[in-house]
This record gives C-alpha cells, sequence and structure tokens, in this order.
C-alpha cells in the first residue's frame, strides 16, 4: 500500500496522483507539484488515502508543498500574463499569415514554458512563428494543435440541452462515440439532432447506450420474423425501455396482415433480419473528434 493524494491542473482535466510526503492534504487545497511540464499549481481532489501500488503510476512525484497566499497572488498574475500572451500571439501568427486558430493560452506556474493551443484545417509550419515568440517571452515556447473537441473544452459553451459542455464541465477525456449508439437509442439520425456544438457526435450518446445494449440483448430486432400467440409475422418497431415492440401478424399466410402490440417475452424470433450494410459502419469520433472508419 502506498499514500497518495490526486490533484487536478484544469476544470475537468485528469486526476493525476502524487505522493503527499507525509503532508495531510485535505480535499480543495491548492498544492504546488512538480510534472514533466514543470512546477504547477493544481487543486486537491482526492485526499490522502492508501492505495495497492498496482493502483498509482510508479514511482510517484512528491508534492512540493501546500499553495500559499503568495502563491495563488503569482497564479494570478500567471494569467494576466496568459491574456497579454495570447494578444501577441494573435498579431504575431497574423503578421506571418498562418492559417491556424489560436484558441488558448497556458504559462506554467514557474513561467519556464508557455503553451499555445490552436487549430488548423492541416499542418502548420510555425517555426519562424516559434523563434519570433521565443524572442518576445525568453522562455520555452510550445505551439500544440488540437481538435475540434478539445476546442469546445477549452471555450465551454452551452448544448442543445441547455446546460454547460459536459466536456467543459466533468469528463476528464473523451470516449469513442459512434453512430451506432445513435440507432440503438433510436434516436433521429439527423446530424443536426445529434451532434454538439463542435460538430462531432454528442458526448452523451455513451452514457446510456451500455443501458440500451443490455435491455436489446432479449428484444427481436426490427424485420425479424416473430411467432405471435396470433400467429407470426414481422417486427414493425421496437421499444427498448419498455420491452415491447409492434408487429404484423397473420393467423394464415393468405390472411390480411393485423398490427398488434406485444410484450417482448411473448414473442419467439424465428428469423433474423439481415442487418442494413451500412449498420456497422458508422463513424467513430476518436479523442481528437475526428471521424475515423
Amino acid at each position: 500500500m502506498i499514500e497518495i493524494i490526486g490533484v487536478r491542473f484544469k476544470p475537468a482535466g485528469k486526476i493525476y496522483y502524487f505522493n503527499p510526503d507525509g503532508t495531510k492534504v485535505d480535499r480543495g487545497a491548492g498544492v504546488i507539484v512538480e510534472t514533466v511540464r514543470g512546477v504547477e499549481y493544481g487543486i486537491c481532489e482526492i485526499a490522502n488515502r492508501m492505495v495497492e501500488e498496482d493502483a498509482a503510476f510508479m514511482p510517484l512525484r512528491k508534492i512540493i508543498r501546500l499553495a500559499t497566499d503568495k502563491d495563488l497572488d503569482a497564479l494570478e498574475d500567471n494569467k494576466k500574463r496568459e491574456k497579454e500572451s495570447f494578444d501577441i500571439c494573435l498579431e504575431k501568427i497574423a503578421k506571418h499569415g498562418l492559417e491556424m486558430k489560436l484558441i488558448d493560452v497556458e504559462l506554467t506556474f514557474d513561467t519556464t514554458k508557455i503553451i499555445f493551443y490552436f487549430t488548423a484545417d492541416g499542418r502548420v509550419d510555425f517555426r519562424e512563428l516559434v523563434k519570433e515568440l521565443a524572442g518576445v517571452f525568453r522562455m520555452r515556447i510550445e505551439l500544440r494543435q488540437i481538435g475540434v473537441r478539445d476546442e469546445s473544452k477549452f471555450l465551454n459553451g452551452i448544448g442543445m440541452c441547455g446546460r454547460t459542455l459536459c466536456c467543459a464541465t466533468f469528463l476528464p477525456e473523451f470516449q469513442p462515440v459512434s453512430i451506432k449508439m445513435a440507432k440503438d437509442q433510436n434516436l433521429s439520425l439527423n446530424p443536426s439532432k445529434i451532434s454538439g456544438i463542435c460538430g462531432r457526435l454528442m458526448c452523451c450518446l455513451k452514457y446510456e447506450e451500455e443501458t440500451y445494449e443490455e435491455l436489446s440483448r432479449g428484444m427481436p430486432g426490427v424485420g425479424d420474423i416473430i411467432k405471435a400467440p396470433e400467429g407470426t409475422g414481422e417486427v414493425l418497431s421496437i421499444s427498448v425501455l419498455s420491452q415491447t415492440l409492434r408487429a404484423a401478424i397473420r393467423k394464415n399466410q393468405s390472411d390480411p396482415p393485423q398490427i398488434n402490440n406485444y410484450a417482448a417475452d411473448q414473442v419467439d424470433v424465428i428469423k433474423k433480419a439481415e442487418p442494413p450494410r451500412d449498420y456497422e459502419q458508422g463513424g467513430r469520433q476518436n479523442g481528437r473528434g475526428r471521424s475515423q472508419q
């Protein structure tokens, strides 16, 4: 067993484990830690607890100290410098005529490195821009290209549900989302109905997918041939949540079909319908928000 604390550096960002080095750190307390990027300020999200060594990435870095009022003042100064740096970088981008959109600027707590996040349609040759920025800021410069989903996470906004974006509120990382999830949940496949403000499939399609998959296991599919109490017929539609279906049933082959509703456990599947060719070919979004087959 080893003692750890969990530290978050950005709202809705990942939680990283650190060794408290004998210091009691309450949840919500500010801490100064050393990361691969340098010295950083973070918020404790998980107070001191013991975990198995296998549950933590070893070796753990030790925290430097609890944050002081002086550290908070330095953090505010850094935020002001970030705003100024944003404007300066915009001017330099325009000067070099680069096809890139600046999204955010992040300055490490120890002011040894500054990171510029941007989006672009393709690759951008920003070598001259980096040289010029290094001459202005006199510190390490990093330009990092991000995807459209990451852009929404940085900027935040209001989704069609009327709430602030999940990615900017509580989702630490993006999960793969596919068009199959919308089909399984019987949602409209109109892109404007199932896409977020980033233009990609909404992250919330993932939330209920496991429940729909579990409930669908014992359900006939649309187009299946079933045997019902009144005869045999074809499934016209299903309601996964209520575990019911609607089917066109004939007692005899020559009889006109009768449209009836049934509970899923009232019928037996005689023949499964063949799925459409494109059913399993829905694009899936990876962590950077691009579509892949």
